[in-house]
């Protein structure tokens, strides 16, 4: 009977190959290009063997075609069941050396020998090779997975001797159909276990191979003699093969809605968890504020992600400390506490110290064996593998958020892989609070920082008043004093009276002294100071008052900016009273509403020097060059500048630099600070 019929099948499984194509192009999912080759193969050899592949007088061909359908079958046992074994460093899919000893089974029988191999090969060489691929199937099936490991074996057993029994009674060739056709059934089972859901594609799948294995029972006689009953098991069988490559597709597409279903879950738990997070109101007025906030945020993280065990540790007096924790013991605290002391103060997840949790992830992998004492409580208690999400500062590290006791994913993820597997979106939300905690601790400190030094400013600023008008009478009373102790008409009571009144009087003044020079500026030690750093932190510290005076507000620092020579501390006090003296102008200024309010803040090297410009579009000066003069009012009149453009330009003299201001048109003003490079 002609093998036209096939033609059909092949023409449609050749239309379906592309869409395996399409399916991993897209997708990169290595179990749809094991379908692809798997179909490929198959395939192949529909066109070797049908028709004249099984004429003897093509012998090769016909070993083509059936190594090939070999092949093919043993890439769809190796989608569905990809496990291996390490030998050195390579990793060995099981697979291979099952497939190895039967393609060399195929090659040798069909191609060689032309299907009559001789007796010593047949009853010696063939059963060796079968015995190494059942050896692999027993070590294969015994490896837990989708499929119970007693199945697996059970399985092996019933095939492995069935496949001998044909292999004496009917012979080598159909032995290895028998094999191939295992293969298939084997596939259909797998199908089932692997994916474990109700579906169209499943069922197709299952169907369809199913229907493909039967092929194998064209080894007996009752079949293979009776053509109408092998005409029409044959139709079933490549009936099977295009209801499985149709069932196949549907599984990729199911699997591919079933992750984006699952990663559009995670995507809006992920947005909850971040919701959550911001709702935290972190800005306090002191470091020490701040910190005692930990338990709180430590709570929030346990509560909102996928961790029940949560800690901070924070630096603060040069060591480490817990500073909150959630879902921990007390004991457990205590010995987590005790570790945060012997943390190193310097170097404590540094870039490159620890591995990351997941790929391209700021989490890493902490191991707390180093810093554990003999006896440890952490050990004992089995805490001594966590995730640090490190609080990274330009110099030192701030602090971490230790987390530990994950929770089972309630997604399921594609079939064959680990549904509690850390993902990067688990982390994102975690990683982003971390930052936020990091950069508000940093301008509490600065703002800290800021505050005692305008306090100390001002006391500074009172001593000098008092100084200066109690300095005068003083003078005065101390030169009467003199006056009347020369006179010599004076009488002893009167003398004794004058030289009280010049010894309180040297005593006061020398109390002034002291006073006055507690009021004269400390002259800080001049450094190399980074204009970038410097105000790219100012910028960040007033950028919600920028926020909430609606005022935009632009940075742009020259590339290759060269370092200053000045005190940072006075160089930052003097750009702050510049910076709030330009909100106070935009806030002023009598512009349209809708016009914008813009404040920029722009440094540059000129030769030598680097210059600090300060613009904002408020109203200019009435006299740029007496701008830093005390009380000098704006041009559109209203409240002085006060005095802290005049500390700005006192600031810069002693830094040996120079401050100016100048108007802008068509409206607007700016304070230029020039500086030294160092």
């Amino acid at each position: 009977m002609p093998d036209t019929f096939h033609a059909p099948a092949l023409i449609l499984i050749a239309l379906l190959l592309p869409a395996f194509g399409y399916i991993y192009h897209r997708f990169r999912d290595t179990r749809t290009l094991l379908w692809l080759l798997g179909f490929l193969f198959s395939l192949a050899a529909m066109l070797l063997l049908y028709p004249g592949g099984s004429d003897a007088r093509f012998p090769w061909m016909a070993a083509a075609g059936q190594t090939a359908f070999l092949v093919g079958t043993a890439m769809f046992l190796a989608s569905l069941s990809p496990l291996g074994f390490r030998l050195g460093r390579v990793h060995v899919l099981y697979v291979v050396p099952y497939t190895v000893p039967l393609v060399i089974y195929s090659m040798l029988l069909y191609g060689v020998y032309g299907g009559q191999p001789p007796h010593i090969v047949l009853v010696a060489l063939f059963p060796a090779l079968g015995a190494i691929s059942l050896a692999v199937c027993f070590l294969w099936g015994a490896v837990p997975y989708s499929m119970p490991p007693w199945l697996g074996i059970a399985g092996c057993i019933l095939v492995g001797d069935a496949a001998y029994w044909v292999f004496f009674t009917f012979g080598a060739s159909q032995a290895l159909l028998f094999v191939e056709g295992a293969n298939l059934l084997m596939a259909a089972l797998l199908v089932v276990f692997v994916f474990r859901r109700p579906s169209p594609g499943v069922a197709l799948s299952f169907l369809g191979f199913a229907a493909w294995s039967l092929t194998a029972i064209r080894i007996f006689p009752a079949i293979a003699l009776q053509p109408k009953a092998d005409f029409h098991l044959l139709q079933v069988v490549i009936l099977g093969k295009v209801v499985a490559a149709t069932g196949m597709i549907l599984l990729a597409l199911e699997d591919e809605v079933a992750a984006n279903r699952a990663a559009g879950v995670r995507e809006r738990r992920a947005r909850l968890e971040l919701e959550a997070y911001t709702r935290l109101m972190l800005s306090r007025r002191r470091v020490q504020d701040f910190d005692q906030q930990a338990p709180d945020i430590c709570e929030a993280v346990a509560t909102h992600s996928r961790f029940r065990l949560a800690a901070l540790l924070l630096h603060s007096g040069g060591r480490y400390q817990l500073a909150g924790s959630a879902g921990l013991d007390a004991a457990t605290a205590k010995a987590l506490d005790d570790l945060a002391a012997r943390l190193p103060a310097t170097g404590f997840l540094a870039a490159g110290s620890a591995p990351p949790a997941v790929e391209d992830s700021q989490t890493v992998l902490l191991d707390l064996e180093p810093w554990l004492c003999p006896g440890d409580d952490l050990k004992r208690l089995g805490l001594t593998r966590v995730l640090a999400v490190p609080m990274l500062n330009r110099s030192v590290t701030e602090g971490a958020l230790l987390l530990a006791g994950m929770r089972p994913d309630a997604q399921r993820t594609l079939p064959g892989t680990c549904g509690d597997a850390l993902r990067p979106e688990d982390l994102l939300p975690i990683e982003m609070l971390t930052v936020r905690l990091q950069a508000t601790r940093s301008q509490t400190m600065m703002f800290e920082k800021l505050i005692d030094s305008e306090k100390f400013g001002h006391l500074g600023q009172l001593a000098a008043s008092v100084t200066q008008q109690l300095n005068n009478p003083l003078t005065v009373i101390l030169g009467y004093a003199s006056l009347l102790e020369g006179t010599a008409a004076l009488e002893t009571q009167d003398r004794r009276a004058v030289e009280s009144i010049l010894t309180e009087a040297r005593h006061m003044r020398g109390t002034l002294e002291s006073l006055g020079r507690i009021a004269r500026p400390q002259s800080d030690v001049m450094t190399a100071v980074s204009v970038v750093e410097l105000l790219s932190d100012l910028g960040q510290l007033h950028r919600p008052e920028f926020l909430e005076r609606s005022i935009e507000f632009r940075l742009s620092l020259a590339s290759n900016l060269p370092r200053v020579l000045c005190s940072a501390q006075q160089l930052r006090q003097a750009v702050r009273h510049c910076l709030q003296f330009a909100m106070d102008a935009t806030a002023s200024s009598a512009a349209a509403d809708d016009e914008p309010r813009i404040i920029r803040l722009e440094a540059a090297t000129e030769g030598n020097l680097v210059q600090i410009l300060i613009a904002h579009s408020g109203p200019g000066f009435a006299d740029p060059e007496r701008a830093f003069d005390p009380f000098m009012p704006p041009r559109a009149g209203g409240e002085s500048t006060g005095l802290g453009l005049s500390l700005c330009a006192t600031i810069l003299r002693d830094n040996d630099g120079r401050a100016s201001a100048v108007n802008l048109e068509p409206q607007g003003a700016a304070i230029i600070l020039e500086l030294k490079a160092a």
